[in-house]
């Protein structure tokens, strides 16, 4: 494995180690790089080459690491030419990689019951967030919720979950495994009545969530999103409506990854004054009200 390093962001040759199918041409890609491994933090995600014949990368979010083993992991859809051909990788071959790049999600310990909440290719980000807490806050776990949505199947067989979340209909019990095994609880949420789920978008299940907790459970909340805009714009909404801090991360489309190019700018509320930031390096997690309250 071959690498340079730049401050905390390496470039390097990185191994598959494993690579895997799921419904949906959903793949779960692990990859050899140590160093992103050690350094990574969940929000933050690899520019990558999917194949040596399309030069321009792509960035995908880091679902999971394992720092003393060295290998990162990431889940993605094939949607286009570079995805595509990057599920055609196998394991042994390396893939020119360079990370960790981006500003990850901030923990407040005053608001030790974190709402993370996910959907479609939004999902990985919070499975990271999750890994953080189970490790770094396992004080925390208990009282921490991931809700995901997806309209196809999940990479992964849900089951039952043998965690209770007081206020949410016992009907949606379905649970990711992972996430049991860490002791965090988790919902899943569908609109194409898969069994044990809830049938309705995330933010509706959310809602009933914090419905059901008493004043000062609800002042220990904070709220982390990662998913499709419309999702992100209701998820802000409704940590507005309820008065609870929420980030987001955002996913645009990249040249550079570095900055250079401004390619993937948004516009955000600083103060009383509006800045065109770059999602690569500016975030990609911001904090929501400075996204969806700019306008102007």
């Amino acid at each position: 494995m071959m690498k340079t390093q730049r401050n905390t962001l390496f470039s390097l040759q990185a191994a598959i180690l494993a690579h895997h199918q799921h419904p949906a041409q959903q793949f779960i890609l692990r990859l050899d790089a140590p160093d992103i491994a050690q350094t990574a933090k969940p929000g933050s995600f690899v520019h990558l080459q999917c194949h040596p014949e399309l030069p321009m990368r792509r960035p995908l979010s880091i679902m999971r690491t394992d720092p003393r083993q060295g290998w990162i992991e990431i889940l993605y859809k094939v949607v286009g030419h570079g995805t595509r051909l990057l599920a055609t990788r196998r394991p042994g071959e390396t893939l020119p990689t360079l990370g960790p790049v981006g500003n990850g999600f901030r923990l407040d310990p005053a608001r030790p019951r974190r709402l993370l909440i996910g959907g479609g290719v939004g999902v990985p980000p919070m499975i990271f967030l999750a890994q953080q807490i189970s490790t770094q806050h396992k004080q925390d776990a208990g009282s921490t919720l991931a809700v995901f949505g997806s309209e196809v199947p999940f990479p992964f067989t849900p089951r039952p979950s043998q965690l209770e979340v007081p206020g949410i209909t016992p009907s949606a019990n379905a649970a990711m495994p992972l996430l049991e095994d860490w002791q965090i609880a988790s919902r899943l949420c569908s609109l194409q009545n898969y069994a044990g789920h809830y049938h309705g978008y995330v933010t509706d299940l959310v809602q009933q969530y914090l419905a059901g907790l008493d004043r000062q459970q609800h002042q220990q909340v904070a709220l982390f999103a990662c998913g499709p805009e419309p999702m992100l714009q209701a998820t802000a909404a409704l940590a507005g409506e309820h008065n609870l801090p929420c980030q987001v991360s955002l996913e645009e489309y990249m040249a550079c990854a570095l900055g250079g190019c401004a390619g993937c700018v948004v516009k955000v509320r600083t103060g009383t004054e509006y800045a065109m930031k770059r999602v690569c390096v500016d975030g990609p997690v911001f904090d929501a009200e400075e996204v969806y309250g700019a306008s102007g």
